[in-house]
């Protein structure tokens, strides 16, 4: 039976492996991509009475597009233990930011960069939780909807099933969770009285999750040459064989 240390080892050995194994352009967009969506979900692009959609969605098919190859060959804890690393380097890069905002300078007049880079406590909050709720449901279902394809795993119609289906759920609770956190719970208190109605909510997370979509429609032939270029070149194959033989 496993001790909590032994597992705690085996844990850091295996993350540790992860990281080595996973190629460096892949994560580097990963993490970039997350830090954008915070920064860009400070602004309301577009806003009626029905509809309303934040600057995040400009970039977030990007973080899903990764999160999908990462799960696709590597697996889904795999996937989640980066989404939880990228998280922590977006906290830590707006803990950074802030600091830079709150020293005083006396060259010039820094008050509109200030406010961008100190950001607001209940974005990051909302970001933050969003991002790793729809990251854990990404992953599973693009896991699970692969286990269907047994016949061809490794086919083109598998992986874009795949991605698709995974994408649009998850983007779609990725964006009600922030947009409901961040827009009717803080943001009329913080926003003088501000706020988005739960339709406006509901309309935002499924108009970005089927413009993200879209971009992942757009992009998926990318991220599917990366996996069999993966394949083709063994990329991680120390990982894979140790996830393998932990299970035996």
């Amino acid at each position: 039976m496993k001790t909590i240390s032994s597992w705690i080892k085996r844990e850091r050995e295996e993350t540790s492996l992860l990281l080595r194994s996973i190629p460096s352009t892949v994560v580097s967009l990963f993490v970039v991509s997350v830090i954008c969506m915070n920064l860009l979900a400070n602004k309301t692009l577009v806003q009626t009475e029905i509809i309303a959609l934040d600057g995040g969605v400009l970039i977030s098919w990007l973080s899903f597009m990764c999160m999908d190859i990462i799960t696709k060959y590597f697996g889904p804890k795999a996937s989640n233990k980066v989404a939880i690393l990228a998280s922590g380097i977006n906290l830590l890069t707006c803990l950074l930011f802030y600091i830079a905002s709150a020293i005083p300078s006396n060259a010039n007049d820094y008050t509109a960069l200030n406010g961008i880079l100190g950001g607001t406590w209940f974005i990051l909050l909302g970001s933050t939780i969003a991002f790793l709720i729809s990251a854990l449901i990404n992953n599973f279902l693009n896991w699970l909807i692969g286990k269907a394809f047994s016949k061809n795993p490794d086919g083109k119609l598998a992986y874009v099933t795949q991605c698709y289906v995974s994408t649009f759920v998850g983007q779609f609770i990725d964006n009600l969770i922030f947009s409901v956190i961040v827009f009717t719970v803080f943001a009329p208190i913080y926003w003088d009285g501000f706020c988005w109605t739960l339709l406006q909510c509901t309309t935002c997370a499924l108009t970005g999750a089927v413009a993200e979509l879209i971009m992942e429609v757009i992009f998926s032939p990318i991220g599917y040459r990366v996996v069999k270029k993966w394949k083709r070149q063994s990329v991680g194959e120390q990982y894979l064989e140790f996830v393998d033989g932990g299970k035996k």
